[in-house]
């Protein structure tokens, strides 16, 4: 299914008419009720849609971004049954999955991930039978959360819920953190695995050493799936997202770390969450 897409939206003039014509495929999951403090991340697919229109036709090292790159399904319509819609999410990413190509998808809360995530899953060990599957999180917070506020399904929970079937803690990253509940403590250390590059250690060994660490271990994965919370930069760079966190990283850091995973590292997938447009 072809959702409708917000039409004055520049980087449509990149766009594939199928997923298999394209580099990028990606989908708009604009959901935000699974919001512990802030909300508007609703907004955020269809905002940057919007502010596409000022995007230059050439990349930062001087390439021009060729036609037929993109293919944009369009947002997800939100439905009132939660379930239903994570549901609907999960079948919806699966499918543009079977594209083979990359899958970018932009959220919407956190909570968005974890249909995400197991459509990920899914296809890769549909794929290859006993695929090793990683993850890696930017993020202030752990979202390791078993339950939070009364629902396993907040945007505090999605690598709880990840480790249900999806990935283990060894295959488990975050990167950025700077902020933990005492549940998530217990969860982390049932999972000793889960390896922590916590925003501090950016700042104190550098992203290339940050790179360094993550290529050794996620080399020899099948497929890897970046998750990015926006609020994983400081608030000087992002202010508008729902859960922001002094300490962060710079847009700079973030940038160059992106870079050089996606060229050394099995990325099949990312999605950006938590961006929250009324925020700013």
């Amino acid at each position: 299914m072809k959702y409708a897409r917000l039409e004055k939206g520049s980087w449509l003039r990149w766009s594939a008419a199928t997923p298999e014509e394209a580099r990028v495929c990606m989908m708009g999951v604009p959901f935000d009720q699974a919001v512990s403090l802030n909300k508007g991340a609703s907004k955020a697919p269809e905002r940057m849609r919007e502010l596409s229109i000022d995007m230059s036709d050439v990349t930062e090292e001087m390439i021009p971004i060729r036609p037929g790159v993109l293919y944009d399904l369009g947002d997800v319509p939100v439905t009132l049954d939660w379930e239903a819609y994570f549901q609907q999410v999960e079948a919806e990413a699966y499918q543009l999955m079977q594209s083979g190509r990359f899958c970018l998808f932009f959220g919407g809360d956190h909570s968005v991930t974890i249909p995400l995530h197991k459509a990920f899953g899914r296809y890769q060990r549909q794929r290859k039978s006993g695929a090793r599957i990683g993850v890696i999180h930017f993020d202030a917070h752990y979202d390791l959360c078993p339950a939070y506020d009364g629902h396993p399904w907040s945007h505090a929970c999605t690598e709880a819920r990840a480790l249900e079937g999806v990935v283990r803690g060894e295959d488990l990253t975050f990167v950025g953190v700077r902020v933990a509940e005492l549940s998530e403590l217990e969860v982390l250390a049932q999972n000793p695995g889960i390896t922590t590059i916590r925003a501090r250690d950016v700042y104190t060994e550098g992203w290339a050493g940050v790179c360094d660490r993550l290529i050794g271990h996620y080399r020899d994965y099948d497929a890897v799936y970046v998750t990015l919370d926006i609020d994983v930069l400081d608030p000087a760079f992002a202010p508008g997202t729902g859960t922001p966190s002094t300490g962060g990283l710079s847009s700079r850091e973030l940038l160059e770390i992106l870079r050089r995973l996606l060229e050394a590292l099995p990325i099949r997938a990312m999605d950006i969450v938590e961006v929250a447009p009324p925020s700013t």
